[in-house]
Protein backbone atom coordinates (compact mmCIF):
# COMPACT_ATOMS: atom_id res chain seq x y z
CA UNK A 1 0.00 0.00 0.00
CA UNK A 2 1.38 3.35 -0.85
CA UNK A 3 -0.51 5.80 1.27
CA UNK A 4 1.81 7.52 1.69
CA UNK A 5 4.25 6.25 -0.92
CA UNK A 6 7.08 6.65 1.56
CA UNK A 7 6.09 3.52 3.41
CA UNK A 8 6.01 1.00 0.57
CA UNK A 9 9.16 2.54 -0.84
CA UNK A 10 10.89 1.46 2.29
CA UNK A 11 8.89 -1.69 2.91
CA UNK A 12 9.67 -3.14 -0.49
CA UNK A 13 13.34 -3.36 0.36
CA UNK A 14 12.55 -5.04 3.63
CA UNK A 15 9.95 -7.59 2.63
CA UNK A 16 10.60 -8.18 -1.07
CA UNK A 17 13.04 -11.04 -1.37
CA UNK A 18 13.78 -10.10 -5.00
CA UNK A 19 14.59 -6.47 -4.20
CA UNK A 20 18.32 -6.96 -4.66
CA UNK A 21 17.80 -8.68 -8.00
CA UNK A 22 15.72 -5.77 -9.36
CA UNK A 23 17.37 -2.39 -8.92
CA UNK A 24 14.91 0.42 -8.19
CA UNK A 25 17.32 2.91 -6.68
CA UNK A 26 17.00 5.35 -9.59
CA UNK A 27 13.22 5.43 -9.15
CA UNK A 28 13.66 6.06 -5.43
CA UNK A 29 16.09 8.89 -6.24
CA UNK A 30 13.59 10.36 -8.68
CA UNK A 31 10.91 10.26 -5.99
CA UNK A 32 13.26 11.92 -3.53
CA UNK A 33 13.49 14.92 -5.87
CA UNK A 34 10.02 14.91 -7.44
CA UNK A 35 7.78 14.23 -4.44
CA UNK A 36 9.03 17.06 -2.17
CA UNK A 37 8.58 19.62 -4.95
CA UNK A 38 5.12 18.44 -5.91
CA UNK A 39 3.88 18.04 -2.33
CA UNK A 40 5.15 21.52 -1.51
CA UNK A 41 2.76 22.88 -4.15
CA UNK A 42 -0.07 20.65 -2.90
CA UNK A 43 0.55 21.85 0.65
CA UNK A 44 0.60 25.52 -0.34
CA UNK A 45 -2.51 25.49 -2.54
CA UNK A 46 -4.41 23.06 -0.31
CA UNK A 47 -3.65 25.09 2.81
CA UNK A 48 -4.66 28.44 1.31
CA UNK A 49 -7.79 27.16 -0.45
CA UNK A 50 -9.18 25.22 2.49
CA UNK A 51 -8.35 27.96 5.01
CA UNK A 52 -10.34 30.38 2.83
CA UNK A 53 -13.29 27.97 2.97
CA UNK A 54 -13.03 27.76 6.77
CA UNK A 55 -12.81 31.56 7.10
CA UNK A 56 -15.72 32.06 4.70
CA UNK A 57 -17.94 29.66 6.63
CA UNK A 58 -17.05 30.97 10.08
CA UNK A 59 -16.68 34.68 9.29
CA UNK A 60 -18.95 36.75 11.56
CA UNK A 61 -21.55 34.02 11.78
CA UNK A 62 -22.19 30.40 12.54
CA UNK A 63 -22.83 28.00 9.62
CA UNK A 64 -26.45 28.52 8.61
CA UNK A 65 -27.19 25.29 6.78
CA UNK A 66 -26.35 21.62 6.81
CA UNK A 67 -24.35 22.14 3.60
CA UNK A 68 -22.16 24.67 5.41
CA UNK A 69 -21.47 22.07 8.10
CA UNK A 70 -20.36 19.46 5.56
CA UNK A 71 -18.25 21.93 3.59
CA UNK A 72 -16.57 23.07 6.78
CA UNK A 73 -15.74 19.51 7.79
CA UNK A 74 -14.51 18.69 4.28
CA UNK A 75 -12.14 21.66 4.49
CA UNK A 76 -10.96 20.55 7.94
CA UNK A 77 -10.32 17.02 6.63
CA UNK A 78 -8.26 18.37 3.76
CA UNK A 79 -6.36 20.66 6.14
CA UNK A 80 -5.55 17.71 8.38
CA UNK A 81 -4.33 15.84 5.31
CA UNK A 82 -2.16 18.61 3.87
CA UNK A 83 -0.74 19.48 7.30
CA UNK A 84 1.12 16.16 7.29
CA UNK A 85 2.80 16.79 3.93
CA UNK A 86 5.66 18.97 5.27
CA UNK A 87 6.57 16.15 7.65
CA UNK A 88 6.67 13.63 4.80
CA UNK A 89 8.74 16.05 2.73
CA UNK A 90 11.21 16.31 5.60
CA UNK A 91 11.16 12.53 5.90
CA UNK A 92 12.06 12.10 2.22
CA UNK A 93 14.87 14.62 2.01
CA UNK A 94 16.36 14.13 5.47
CA UNK A 95 18.56 11.27 6.63
CA UNK A 96 16.97 11.52 10.06
CA UNK A 97 13.58 9.87 10.54
CA UNK A 98 10.87 10.62 13.07
CA UNK A 99 10.79 9.42 16.62
CA UNK A 100 8.25 6.70 17.25
CA UNK A 101 5.50 9.01 18.60
CA UNK A 102 5.75 11.47 15.70
CA UNK A 103 5.88 8.61 13.18
CA UNK A 104 2.62 7.09 14.45
CA UNK A 105 0.90 10.45 14.99
CA UNK A 106 1.66 11.88 11.53
CA UNK A 107 0.65 8.64 9.84
CA UNK A 108 -2.61 8.60 11.81
CA UNK A 109 -3.44 12.20 10.88
CA UNK A 110 -2.60 11.47 7.26
CA UNK A 111 -5.01 8.55 6.96
CA UNK A 112 -7.79 10.15 9.01
CA UNK A 113 -7.63 13.23 6.79
CA UNK A 114 -7.45 11.02 3.70
CA UNK A 115 -10.55 8.94 4.48
CA UNK A 116 -12.37 11.86 6.14
CA UNK A 117 -12.10 13.97 2.99
CA UNK A 118 -13.48 11.21 0.78
CA UNK A 119 -16.27 10.40 3.24
CA UNK A 120 -17.40 14.03 3.45
CA UNK A 121 -17.41 14.29 -0.36
CA UNK A 122 -19.72 11.27 -0.32
CA UNK A 123 -21.93 12.77 2.39
CA UNK A 124 -22.23 16.02 0.41
CA UNK A 125 -23.42 13.94 -2.57
CA UNK A 126 -26.04 12.24 -0.40
CA UNK A 127 -27.11 15.62 0.99
CA UNK A 128 -27.54 16.99 -2.55
CA UNK A 129 -29.64 13.91 -3.38
CA UNK A 130 -31.87 14.43 -0.35
CA UNK A 131 -32.23 18.16 -0.99
CA UNK A 132 -33.21 17.83 -4.65
CA UNK A 133 -34.63 14.36 -5.32
CA UNK A 134 -36.32 13.86 -1.93
CA UNK A 135 -36.83 17.53 -1.12
CA UNK A 136 -40.29 17.25 0.43
CA UNK A 137 -39.42 14.30 2.65
CA UNK A 138 -36.00 15.48 3.79
CA UNK A 139 -36.69 19.13 4.61
CA UNK A 140 -37.26 18.55 8.33
CA UNK A 141 -34.19 16.31 8.67
CA UNK A 142 -31.68 18.60 6.98
CA UNK A 143 -30.95 20.85 9.95
CA UNK A 144 -27.70 22.15 11.39
CA UNK A 145 -28.12 19.85 14.39
CA UNK A 146 -28.44 16.83 12.11
CA UNK A 147 -25.41 18.02 10.18
CA UNK A 148 -23.29 18.21 13.33
CA UNK A 149 -24.39 14.74 14.44
CA UNK A 150 -23.72 13.19 11.04
CA UNK A 151 -20.35 14.94 10.83
CA UNK A 152 -19.29 13.50 14.17
CA UNK A 153 -20.32 10.07 12.89
CA UNK A 154 -18.28 10.58 9.71
CA UNK A 155 -15.19 11.51 11.75
CA UNK A 156 -15.67 8.41 13.88
CA UNK A 157 -15.97 6.28 10.72
CA UNK A 158 -12.84 7.88 9.27
CA UNK A 159 -10.86 7.08 12.42
CA UNK A 160 -12.19 3.52 12.46
CA UNK A 161 -11.36 2.88 8.78
CA UNK A 162 -7.98 4.58 9.07
CA UNK A 163 -6.91 2.58 12.14
CA UNK A 164 -5.78 -0.55 10.21
CA UNK A 165 -3.62 1.69 8.04
CA UNK A 166 -1.54 3.10 10.90
CA UNK A 167 -2.03 0.85 13.93
CA UNK A 168 1.19 -1.12 13.26
CA UNK A 169 3.23 1.88 12.09
CA UNK A 170 6.34 2.56 14.13
CA UNK A 171 9.86 3.88 13.93
CA UNK A 172 12.19 1.03 13.07
CA UNK A 173 15.87 1.41 12.18
CA UNK A 174 15.37 5.07 11.32
CA UNK A 175 12.41 4.36 9.05
CA UNK A 176 8.69 5.03 9.61
CA UNK A 177 6.92 1.93 8.30
CA UNK A 178 4.52 -0.88 9.14
CA UNK A 179 5.97 -3.44 11.53
CA UNK A 180 3.43 -6.26 11.46
CA UNK A 181 3.27 -9.27 13.78
CA UNK A 182 4.62 -12.39 12.14
CA UNK A 183 1.19 -13.98 11.87
CA UNK A 184 -0.13 -10.90 9.96
CA UNK A 185 2.96 -10.09 7.94
CA UNK A 186 1.58 -11.47 4.67
CA UNK A 187 -2.14 -10.79 4.97
CA UNK A 188 -2.21 -7.31 6.56
CA UNK A 189 -0.73 -5.36 3.61
CA UNK A 190 -3.31 -7.03 1.37
CA UNK A 191 -6.14 -6.10 3.73
CA UNK A 192 -4.91 -2.51 3.83
CA UNK A 193 -4.95 -2.27 0.05
CA UNK A 194 -8.38 -3.85 -0.25
CA UNK A 195 -9.76 -1.52 2.40
CA UNK A 196 -8.33 1.51 0.62
CA UNK A 197 -9.82 0.38 -2.71
CA UNK A 198 -13.26 -0.38 -1.27
CA UNK A 199 -13.79 2.40 1.30
CA UNK A 200 -11.57 4.99 -0.31
CA UNK A 201 -12.84 4.65 -3.88
CA UNK A 202 -15.36 2.00 -4.96
CA UNK A 203 -18.13 2.62 -2.42
CA UNK A 204 -17.85 6.44 -2.56
CA UNK A 205 -17.85 6.37 -6.37
CA UNK A 206 -20.92 4.13 -6.48
CA UNK A 207 -22.80 6.32 -4.00
CA UNK A 208 -21.82 9.52 -5.80
CA UNK A 209 -22.73 8.09 -9.20
CA UNK A 210 -26.18 6.98 -8.02
CA UNK A 211 -26.94 10.24 -6.22
CA UNK A 212 -25.87 12.48 -9.07
CA UNK A 213 -27.60 10.30 -11.66
CA UNK A 214 -30.86 10.75 -9.78
CA UNK A 215 -30.14 14.46 -9.38
CA UNK A 216 -29.62 14.89 -13.12
CA UNK A 217 -32.86 13.06 -13.85
CA UNK A 218 -34.67 15.41 -11.46
CA UNK A 219 -33.04 18.50 -12.93
CA UNK A 220 -34.05 17.53 -16.46
CA UNK A 221 -37.67 17.44 -15.31
CA UNK A 222 -37.44 20.98 -13.88
CA UNK A 223 -37.85 24.24 -15.78
CA UNK A 224 -35.28 26.68 -14.41
CA UNK A 225 -32.62 28.89 -15.94
CA UNK A 226 -29.98 27.50 -13.56
CA UNK A 227 -30.56 23.90 -14.64
CA UNK A 228 -27.81 23.78 -17.28
CA UNK A 229 -25.19 25.20 -14.93
CA UNK A 230 -26.22 22.83 -12.16
CA UNK A 231 -25.95 19.80 -14.45
CA UNK A 232 -22.48 20.89 -15.60
CA UNK A 233 -21.33 21.16 -12.01
CA UNK A 234 -22.77 17.74 -11.21
CA UNK A 235 -20.74 16.24 -14.04
CA UNK A 236 -17.69 18.16 -12.86
CA UNK A 237 -17.89 16.70 -9.36
CA UNK A 238 -18.12 13.08 -10.53
CA UNK A 239 -15.68 13.33 -13.44
CA UNK A 240 -12.98 15.10 -11.42
CA UNK A 241 -13.25 12.53 -8.61
CA UNK A 242 -13.12 9.69 -11.13
CA UNK A 243 -10.17 11.07 -13.11
CA UNK A 244 -8.05 11.92 -10.09
CA UNK A 245 -8.63 8.78 -8.02
CA UNK A 246 -9.14 5.96 -10.55
CA UNK A 247 -5.51 5.64 -11.78
CA UNK A 248 -4.20 5.59 -8.23
CA UNK A 249 -6.65 2.94 -7.06
CA UNK A 250 -5.88 0.81 -10.12
CA UNK A 251 -2.21 0.98 -9.12
CA UNK A 252 -3.07 0.02 -5.54
CA UNK A 253 -4.89 -3.03 -6.91
CA UNK A 254 -1.88 -3.92 -9.07
CA UNK A 255 0.35 -3.45 -6.05
CA UNK A 256 -1.81 -6.02 -4.26
CA UNK A 257 -1.30 -8.46 -7.12
CA UNK A 258 2.41 -7.76 -6.89
CA UNK A 259 2.36 -9.09 -3.34
CA UNK A 260 1.25 -12.40 -4.84
CA UNK A 261 4.09 -12.33 -7.41
CA UNK A 262 1.89 -11.56 -10.42
CA UNK A 263 4.68 -9.41 -11.84
CA UNK A 264 7.91 -11.43 -11.91
CA UNK A 265 9.57 -9.19 -14.51
CA UNK A 266 11.93 -6.56 -13.15
CA UNK A 267 10.82 -4.04 -15.77
CA UNK A 268 7.19 -4.49 -14.76
CA UNK A 269 8.09 -3.98 -11.10
CA UNK A 270 9.96 -0.80 -11.94
CA UNK A 271 7.12 0.52 -14.08
CA UNK A 272 4.64 -0.29 -11.35
CA UNK A 273 6.74 1.51 -8.78
CA UNK A 274 7.04 4.63 -10.93
CA UNK A 275 3.37 4.64 -11.93
CA UNK A 276 2.36 4.30 -8.29
CA UNK A 277 4.30 7.43 -7.35
CA UNK A 278 2.92 9.45 -10.27
CA UNK A 279 -0.72 8.45 -9.80
CA UNK A 280 -0.42 9.06 -6.07
CA UNK A 281 0.62 12.66 -6.60
CA UNK A 282 -2.34 13.19 -8.96
CA UNK A 283 -4.79 11.70 -6.45
CA UNK A 284 -3.48 13.67 -3.48
CA UNK A 285 -3.70 16.95 -5.39
CA UNK A 286 -7.49 16.49 -5.43
CA UNK A 287 -7.63 18.14 -2.01
CA UNK A 288 -6.54 21.40 -3.70
CA UNK A 289 -9.56 21.23 -6.02
CA UNK A 290 -12.17 20.57 -3.32
CA UNK A 291 -12.45 24.27 -2.38
CA UNK A 292 -12.93 25.17 -6.05
CA UNK A 293 -15.51 22.48 -6.74
CA UNK A 294 -17.53 22.45 -3.53
CA UNK A 295 -17.16 25.98 -2.24
CA UNK A 296 -15.92 28.69 -4.56
CA UNK A 297 -18.46 27.79 -7.24
CA UNK A 298 -21.04 29.25 -4.86
CA UNK A 299 -21.86 32.93 -5.03
CA UNK A 300 -21.61 33.55 -1.30
CA UNK A 301 -18.00 32.33 -1.34
CA UNK A 302 -17.18 34.58 -4.26
CA UNK A 303 -18.72 37.49 -2.39
CA UNK A 304 -16.64 36.65 0.66
CA UNK A 305 -13.45 36.55 -1.43
CA UNK A 306 -14.38 39.87 -3.01
CA UNK A 307 -14.88 41.53 0.36
CA UNK A 308 -11.70 39.93 1.69
CA UNK A 309 -9.85 41.35 -1.32
CA UNK A 310 -11.25 44.83 -0.65
CA UNK A 311 -10.33 44.61 3.01
CA UNK A 312 -6.75 43.61 2.17
CA UNK A 313 -6.63 46.42 -0.38
CA UNK A 314 -7.75 48.84 2.29
CA UNK A 315 -5.00 47.68 4.63
CA UNK A 316 -2.36 47.98 1.91
CA UNK A 317 -3.55 51.41 0.81
CA UNK A 318 -3.92 52.63 4.39
CA UNK A 319 -7.51 53.73 4.09
CA UNK A 320 -10.85 52.42 5.20
CA UNK A 321 -13.00 50.49 2.73
CA UNK A 322 -16.53 49.47 3.64
CA UNK A 323 -16.81 45.75 2.89
CA UNK A 324 -20.34 44.86 3.94
CA UNK A 325 -22.98 44.06 1.39
CA UNK A 326 -24.75 47.05 -0.05
CA UNK A 327 -28.55 47.08 0.08
CA UNK A 328 -28.73 46.35 -3.63
CA UNK A 329 -26.32 43.43 -3.24
CA UNK A 330 -28.32 42.15 -0.29
CA UNK A 331 -31.56 42.35 -2.28
CA UNK A 332 -29.89 40.57 -5.20
CA UNK A 333 -28.65 37.88 -2.84
CA UNK A 334 -32.13 37.44 -1.39
CA UNK A 335 -33.68 37.23 -4.86
CA UNK A 336 -31.13 34.60 -5.87
CA UNK A 337 -31.89 32.68 -2.68
CA UNK A 338 -35.62 32.74 -3.44
CA UNK A 339 -34.98 31.52 -6.98
CA UNK A 340 -32.83 28.71 -5.68
CA UNK A 341 -35.45 27.84 -3.07
CA UNK A 342 -38.12 27.54 -5.75
CA UNK A 343 -35.75 25.34 -7.72
CA UNK A 344 -34.55 23.00 -5.00
CA UNK A 345 -37.34 23.38 -2.40
CA UNK A 346 -34.98 24.27 0.40
CA UNK A 347 -33.63 27.59 1.64
CA UNK A 348 -30.10 28.92 2.12
CA UNK A 349 -28.39 25.98 0.40
CA UNK A 350 -29.40 27.45 -2.94
CA UNK A 351 -26.34 29.68 -3.24
CA UNK A 352 -23.83 27.34 -1.64
CA UNK A 353 -21.31 25.06 -3.21
CA UNK A 354 -22.72 23.78 -6.48
CA UNK A 355 -25.87 25.89 -6.95
CA UNK A 356 -28.14 22.90 -6.69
Amino acid sequence: MSIPSLEPTLESFEYDEDAEACYEGDIVDFGTVFLPIFYSFVFAFGLVGNLLVVFALTHSRKPRSITDIYLLNLALSDLLFVATLPFWIHYVISDQGFNNAVCKLITAFFFIGFFGGIFFITVISIDRYLAIVLAANSMNNRTVQHGVTISLGVWAAAILVAAPQFMFTKQKEGECLGDYPEVLEEIWPVLRNVEANVFGFLLPLLVMSYCYFRIICTLFSCKNHKKAKAIKLVFLVVIVFFLFWTPYNVMIFLETLKLYHFFPSCDMKRDLRLALSVTETIAFSHCCLNPLIYAFAGEKFRRYLYHLYRKCLAVLCGRSVHVSLSPSESQTSRRESVLSSNFTHYTNDGDTSIHL
